[in-house]
Parts: C-alpha cells; sequence; structure tokens
C-alpha cells in the first residue's frame, strides 16, 4: 500500500509541480529536536517535499527585477500553501492516515530574536532527494539550482523514501557567491549567516512600526508572522551569480 500510495501522490500533483520528494521521518534524527517532523505531526513517518520553480528571467530584467521576484516568490508560497493543504486532506481521504501542512514562510517559531520555520523546507528538500545544499546556504536542485521555492507535507503515511543526492552541489573551487554577498552573510571558512542576511534583505512596512522599541521586540514573532508572507526582498545577488541558475541548452 505504501508504494502504491506514494505513486498515487505523484500522479495527484501531476504538473502542478516542478520536483516532489519523499523523505522518512528517521532522517529528521539530527534536527533540532521542537523541529523534527514528530513535532509537526504525532506519529508522522514522511515527510513529502515539493518544489516550484520561478523564471530564470526574474534575474534578467534591467530594471525591475526585484519588484518581479517579490510578486514571483509570495505568488508560488500562496500556491503552494493551498497546493499543501489540498494534498494533505486528499492523503487523509485515501485511508487511515494524518496528513498536514507545512507553512512556506509564516507562522515561524522564534528562538529568542532567531526565526526557524516550524520544519526546515530547505533541509526537507535535501532528505527527500531534491538537491543538495550549495555555499550560499540554499538547495540546489540538479535541474533548477536554486530557483525552486518549497513546501511540504508531513504524514502519517509511511511511504519509501528516495534516494538523497549526494554530489556536490556547487561547481569546484566556484565562490561566486562569497565574493558578490553584499552583506557578507557567507563565508568561505564558516556557515550561513542567516540572521545577517535576513536583517539585510527581508522588510515590511510594518516592521519599523511595530518592532521600533523592546516592547515591540518582545512580541517580535506575533508581529512577523501576522505580517505573513508578503515581505519586500531587497536583494538576489546569490541568486543572480550562482552558475546554477544559468539556462543550460538541452
Amino acid at each position: 500500500m505504501s508504494e502504491s500510495l506514494k505513486k498515487a501522490v505523484v500522479e495527484w500533483l501531476g504538473d502542478r509541480v516542478d520536483a516532489v520528494g519523499f523523505a522518512p521521518a528517521a532522517r529528521f534524527e539530527e534536527a533540532p529536536e521542537d523541529h523534527r517532523p514528530e513535532k509537526v505531526l504525532k506519529g508522522a513517518k514522511t515527510v513529502i517535499a515539493l518544489g516550484k520553480t520561478v523564471p530564470r528571467a526574474l534575474l534578467r530584467s534591467s530594471h525591475y527585477e526585484l519588484h518581479n521576484l517579490h510578486r514571483s516568490y509570495h505568488t508560488v508560497y500562496a500556491f503552494l500553501n493551498d497546493l499543501s493543504l489540498n494534498l494533505a486532506n486528499w492523503i487523509e481521504a485515501q485511508g487511515d492516515y494524518y496528513a498536514v501542512p507545512v507553512p512556506t514562510f509564516a507562522p515561524m517559531a522564534y528562538h529568542g530574536m532567531e526565526p526557524w520555520g516550524l520544519l526546515s523546507l530547505k533541509h526537507s528538500a535535501v532528505k527527500a532527494g531534491l538537491g543538495a545544499f550549495g555555499r550560499n546556504g540554499l538547495m540546489h536542485h540538479p535541474k533548477y539550482g536554486t530557483m525552486l521555492r518549497l513546501g511540504a507535507v508531513v504524514t502519517t503515511a509511511e511511504l519509501p523514501g528516495d534516494p538523497v543526492i549526494e554530489d556536490e552541489a556547487c561547481p569546484p573551487e566556484c565562490t561566486a557567491c562569497l565574493k558578490a554577498c553584499p552583506h557578507q552573510a557567507l563565508k568561505e571558512d564558516g556557515p550561513f549567516d542567516k540572521i545577517k542576511c535576513m536583517l539585510s534583505t527581508i522588510s515590511h512596512a510594518i516592521y519599523n512600526i511595530a518592532l521600533k522599541d523592546q516592547q515591540g521586540l518582545k512580541n517580535i514573532e506575533t508581529v512577523i508572522n501576522t505580517a505573513g508572507y508578503n515581505y519586500w526582498i531587497g536583494c538576489n545577488t546569490c541568486l543572480k551569480v550562482c552558475p546554477n541558475n544559468k539556462v543550460v541548452s538541452s
């Protein structure tokens, strides 16, 4: 039944996604305890990772690339949230299973001032065989580079996992993103600095008003989550310089 249900999930999704992979919950044992599949859903057995690409042409505008990137990202986020909810409902209708969608952006859980996804979608994608981590801290898909936006569903259905990609994501010796990052969030000898990147690239009209003092900062989780995923994206440098995002002739 598990193999047939997995096949049925893929068929149900059809061409609505550009990538789908399956990861047994046991692959998340090294994740922080509060951000493992079983914290999202009791009895979790499988994480289904979903990917929907945005056009590479978004990186080639002479003037409005951030405007177009902003709208394309948030259009896909809303699409994946809707699709994940429908997939979860569909799985539950197939038998004695539970399934729950994982938010594409908000709501997030805060640890101090650091935002965490309920379940890391990048790690979910890597553990489901969609790609591998690159030096810019993003998940690189073999075909779509870093242009996939991600979603996921956690389910109690025990579905066969897909092979994890062991190949290096980045071309040998490539340091294009490290050299180009205007915010020094990427380092050759250290991990991707998520906070430095987010503070430099993500903004929202409400942030400066609601987070201007200590009282506001105490409620940062509520502010960020209720502002939603319609934030402004102020940088796409690592996407533009990445050779994995170049168009490859078939």
